[in-house]
């Protein structure tokens, strides 16, 4: 069960500069909420202590080489779910995976350097996984947005 981190505007306030600049100082962050260094500091320590929030990198697949992204649906066999999403995961093609509900039960979002090499993957990597029972692949065609922030 998870619980809730109790979160005031504040807090969301610094989420969301962070959105935009994951590499914002606690003084430049300080000086847009309109509170001290020292706060910005303590409340992004807790925010990451509690989980809340993690500092990452987030890589552009296309500019990294990785010309063919596709997000790949995956039907599972009955209990098979779990192992397949961890399979899946240790993949180095598979940057997100997550078990999802609806048509899918697993969902991974993919890199790979062509179409030919997203069709090896899939035949030689997912497929053979025990309890996979089939995939269906989306291709980006054009990509609108590229941001990650939500609102908050």
């Amino acid at each position: 069960m998870t619980i809730a981190v109790e979160m005031n505007e504040l807090d969301k306030r610094i989420i969301s500069l962070l959105q935009v600049d994951g590499r914002a100082s606690n003084a430049k962050i300080a000086r847009e909420v309109g509170v001290s260094e020292g706060t910005v500091r303590r409340r992004l320590r807790r925010l990451i202590n509690d989980n809340v929030i993690h500092i990452i990198a987030v890589p552009n697949l296309e500019q990294m080489g990785y010309s063919t992204a596709a997000l790949v649906g995956v039907q599972v066999e009955p209990g098979e779910v779990s192992n397949v999403a961890d399979q899946v995961a240790k993949l180095e093609e598979a940057h997100y995976v997550a078990i999802t509900l609806g048509a899918f039960d697993v969902f991974a979002w993919v890199g790979l350097e062509s179409p030919e090499q997203l069709g090896s993957f899939l035949r030689q990597k997912v497929h053979p996984i025990p309890g996979v029972r089939r995939t269906e692949t989306f291709v980006n065609d054009t990509i609108k947005e590229r941001t990650y922030g939500l609102v908050l």
